[in-house]
Formats: structure tokens, C-alpha cells, sequence
């Protein structure tokens, strides 16, 4: 079973600390280190030994142990990255080096399930959301008036537009002053709805 992005993090830190002091860390350890409650870290715990990834002895403090055959991903490969300080763009701010980690899971969490899809075409240029950028939707098969949506057609096709209820019809709206709305009567299959956007620059800058 797969952990959750929480707990994958909690197997992760274990590891970690196993590499570098040869031992496992006490609950209270973990806490610190992950800067949540010793209540929560035993809740994940807890959470990981019923799906088979972690081993403990009770009544041991330092018994926490990856179950044999249990493989973490990277930080390349999970998702994670580096997130450094920050940096104005507006007025120039001191730079701060504050190293940390952000995961892309934890910054696209969502009740529902989600998924990615590559942008084709600048129907969405006016939002933001250019061709070949990648959008992270949640499953969903409704909306609300406004919601950039990734909807099914009659055709078959799917298109990313803002969702609109019109008089026993519904609104398709490209962002893009040369582009015309696409009218459906009755219902549209809704996919997703977007909640994030990413995008990657060229090295030329392009």
C-alpha cells in the first residue's frame, strides 16, 4: 500500500536518521524534526505499520524500522525540491538563504484525486496559462460559475475553459479577447477543475 504524502515523509526522515546515527529516532525525535506533535507522529505510525511499510517494538524507543523491501523514492523522483529564501518582484528585499523543502504533493493536496495535463494552444493565454505549460486538476465532475475547467465535448475532445451556467445552457470561456466562447445545451462532462499551474523556461529564456 502507499503511504500518504505525510507519511512518506515520516519513513523518509527515518531513514535519514538511521543513515547518519546508525540507530532509529524516539517518537519525540521525529516530532522535532518534522515540527508537528509526538500525538500526530505516533497517529502516522500507527497508519504505516497497518499498511506494512514500518516495523516497531512496543514498549522500545528506538525499535522503528523500514519494513524489508521497502523502497523510498528520491527527492528527484518523489517530487520535492529545494526551496531556498526568497525573492522580490517588486521592490528589491534582503536575500535570505533559509533552506527547506517544498513537495509538490503537499503544495497541490486536494480531497480528490489529481491529475497533470500539458497545455495545447493560448486559449487560456489571458489567465496566465500559455501552451506547454502543465495544469494539476482536481477530479471533480462539477463546477462553479468562473472555475477554469478541463471538459469533455460531444466529439470527444477535452478542452481547458472557465465554466459558466447560462439559461438551460452552458458557457465554455476561452481567455483569449480573439477567441469566441463554446456554447453546449444541456450538461457538460466535467473532468477536473484546475488548481495549479506549472511551467518550465527554456534556457535561451524563450
Amino acid at each position: 500500500m502507499n503511504p500518504t504524502p505525510k507519511q512518506l515523509k515520516i519513513l523518509q526522515t527515518i531513514d535519514a536518521f538511521r543513515r547518519k546515527e546508525g540507530y532509529s529516532p524516539t517518537m519525540q525525535e521525529l516530532a522535532n524534526q518534522l515540527g508537528v506533535s509526538k500525538v500526530t507522529v505516533f497517529e502516522h505510525v500507527q497508519a504505516l505499520e497497518r499498511k506494512g511499510l514500518l516495523d516497531r517494538q512496543r514498549h522500545k524507543a528506538r525499535s522503528l524500522n523500514l519494513r524489508a523491501g521497502v523502497k523510498l523514492p528520491t527527492a528527484r523522483s518523489s517530487g520535492i525540491l529545494p526551496l531556498v529564501g526568497s525573492i522580490a518582484a517588486g521592490r528589491p528585499i534582503e536575500a535570505i538563504e533559509n533552506p527547506d523543502t517544498v513537495d509538490l504533493r503537499d503544495l497541490f493536496a486536494s480531497r480528490s484525486q489529481t491529475f497533470m495535463l500539458r497545455v495545447r494552444g493560448d486559449s487560456m493565454i489571458e489567465d496566465h496559462i500559455a501552451d506547454g505549460d502543465m495544469v494539476i486538476a482536481e477530479q471533480r465532475s462539477t463546477a462553479r460559475d468562473g472555475e477554469i475547467v478541463v471538459a469533455l465535448l460531444e466529439d470527444g475532445s477535452a478542452t481547458l475553459k472557465h465554466f459558466y451556467k447560462e439559461h438551460g445552457r452552458i458557457r465554455l470561456q476561452p481567455a483569449n479577447g480573439s477567441m469566441q466562447p463554446i456554447y453546449v445545451d444541456g450538461d457538460v462532462k466535467i473532468q477536473g477543475v484546475v488548481i495549479g499551474v506549472l511551467r518550465r523556461y527554456n534556457r535561451d529564456g524563450k
